[in-house]
């Protein structure tokens, strides 16, 4: 034992010590005024379309890859079918003590809209309900848990731009309606709104403008996104949640032999005779964008997901050479002109190793989803009136097996040092 922990030592030190050269990120990365906070716990609560667990994922491998060093716990109590009385997993009162309450969340975003419409025009009777029981909903949460902070949603759209609509004004409308509702409500209340509706819907047309059918692959079915769709709502909430579109900023003048702009990072071990290469050590990892999802990939090219929450500038200047290499950890990443290293290349959009780390997280983010859904659903919800003498034993065994996945996904969160060099060519 003592052999074992000695071989452990130095690398222990070297984590430590890497660990100790962070806080000044810490506090550089509050200063963003981000919504969430260490030790928040999350719930997110709606219909089918939050019972997918697609946005609310992305969403939380965003924190956990900007953010690796704060703690927040994620919970999806999504149910299909649901509308503000609640569904086919109980009553609104139901829903909120086991699926909301149980979790003692500081915070909580709620979507519910696209069941209560019905997927017809516009009623006065069925409005009233919705907005009766969205006021209900918003009382009871407040009441139960004081100090929640809640962000209300508006409803995320129904496709009525790539399909004719079924009815005058089209079924989107009516959301759009209902959405407005939610806006008043937010700021009568003091709450935080984000709209899922209006950027899809921008998404939407700008891609239907350059292929239809490319275009119907962000929301397939018309009411439930795919990836991409998710992605896209999952950046509007972020972006209510003011989220920071940096991961990190480096720029290093070759001539000067210095590192002009260090963002988020640390830039170390600079060498600028013989060749062109430093090490970092960064505060955040860019965000997994599969873009062989052809979903994903519309989506991207539709938005300003990349803009908005994907920048990890690296400008080099001063450079002697006309193009070059780059290479990380001795893999090539891209060849370069001068001008382009010049202006800036947005590494976020390459398959650098922070890349292929953070598709881990999200892989992770995914696992414990499905772990939890697991528990929930198949255990907790499918067998609640059933006198089976094992069910709490199994639930508490999935509670524990989420827990390790979501201790893995985090030290998957923590970035790593990584050697860059320019090759010129």
């Amino acid at each position: 034992m003592i052999r074992e922990l000695s071989a452990v030592a130095p690398r222990f030190r070297l984590l430590a010590l890497f660990w100790l050269l962070i806080p000044a990120w810490g506090a550089a990365l509050e200063e963003t005024g981000f919504f969430l906070k260490d030790g928040d716990r999350v719930v997110f609560y709606g219909d089918s379309i939050t019972d997918q667990r697609l946005y609310t994922s992305f969403v939380e491998t965003y924190v956990m890859t900007r953010f690796p060093r704060i703690k927040v716990t994620f919970i999806n109590s999504g149910v299909s079918g649901d509308r503000v009385t609640g569904g086919q997993a109980g009553s609104i009162y139901v829903r909120l003590q086991r699926d909301v309450f149980a979790y003692q969340p500081t915070v909580m975003t709620i979507m519910l809209g696209m069941n209560d419409g019905g997927y017809r025009a516009f009623d006065q009777e069925s409005f009233d309900v919705y907005a009766g029981g969205y006021r209900h909903i918003v009382q009871m949460v407040k009441q139960a848990v004081p100090g929640i902070r809640l962000t209300l949603i508006r409803p995320s759209p129904y496709d009525d731009v790539t399909r004719p609509v079924t009815f005058a004004g089209g079924y989107n409308k009516v959301l759009t309606r209902y959405g407005e509702f939610i806006e008043e409500l937010g700021q009568r209340e003091g709450l935080t709104v984000a709209d899922l509706n209006t950027s899809v819907v921008a998404a939407l047309e700008a891609a239907n403008n350059v292929s239809a059918e490319a275009a119907k692959k962000i929301v397939p079915d018309r009411v439930h996104p795919a990836p991409g769709g998710h992605l896209l709502m999952a950046e509007a909430l972020l972006k209510a949640w003011k989220a920071p579109a940096m991961v990190t900023a480096v720029e290093i003048d070759v001539a000067g032999k210095r590192a002009v702009r260090a963002d988020n990072t640390r830039v170390t071990d600079l060498e600028t005779d013989d060749r062109i290469a430093w090490t970092q050590v960064d505060g955040a990892l860019p965000m997994p964008l599969d873009s062989e999802d052809e979903s994903v990939a519309v989506a991207l090219h539709a938005s300003d997901f990349v803009e908005a929450l994907d920048q990890e500038p690296l400008k080099i200047t001063g450079l002697p050479a006309a193009r070059y290499t780059l290479k990380i950890d001795g893999d090539g990443q891209g060849s370069f002109t001068k001008q382009q290293l010049t202006e800036g290349v947005n590494l976020a959009t390459l398959p650098t190793p922070m890349a292929k780390q953070a598709a881990v997280v999200h892989d992770l983010t995914l696992r414990h989803g499905g772990v939890h859904f697991a528990r929930w659903r198949l255990v907790q919800l499918n067998l609640r009136n059933i006198p089976a003498a094992h069910t709490q034993a199994a639930s508490d065994a999935l509670d524990a097996l989420e827990q390790e996945v979501i201790q893995q996904q985090r030290e998957a969160a923590h970035p790593k040092p990584h050697r860059y060099e320019l090759v010129a060519e």
